[in-house]
């Protein structure tokens, strides 16, 4: 019997990137949402409720920061991985924060796609990492 694929909430405003990671996580049998803003990952993750919420923590109209402290805030259950690269901080600072506000874990840019993977897995846990039987 077939298990549902597991949901994941992309939010990163650089389209090329957002767009490889998607396409990536889609081969590794996920089901990609994709956001280009902490508003839209919002939205998304209200609509999908998706197993897995991966958060750009630099970006336009809502910072991931503050859409990581919504979401932890509004829906404890909601699992959350924390990525940045920096901006006018470093990355490792941006993502200190987000661990602060409710990530449950971070992933420094640049980084492969199979950390990605391998990130999303360890949230997902030993009883929920296989996506379809």
């Amino acid at each position: 019997m077939k298990r549902p694929k597991k949901q994941i909430l992309l939010a990163e405003d650089d389209a090329p990137l957002r767009q490889t990671l998607a396409a990536y996580l889609e081969v590794a049998g996920y089901t990609v949402h994709q956001a280009s803003d902490g508003a839209r990952a919002l939205a998304l993750y209200e609509k999908h409720r998706p197993n897995v919420v991966v958060m750009d923590m630099v970006m336009p109209h809502m910072e991931g920061s503050e859409a990581v402290m919504v979401l932890s805030r509004r829906y404890p259950e909601a699992r959350i991985l924390a990525i940045s690269g920096g901006g006018h901080d470093s990355g490792e600072t941006y993502l200190r924060v987000a661990a602060r506000l409710g990530a449950h874990a971070t992933l420094a840019k640049p980084f492969h796609p199979e950390a990605l993977v391998s990130a999303i897995k360890q949230l997902l846990g030993p009883s929920e990492e296989g996506v379809v039987s």
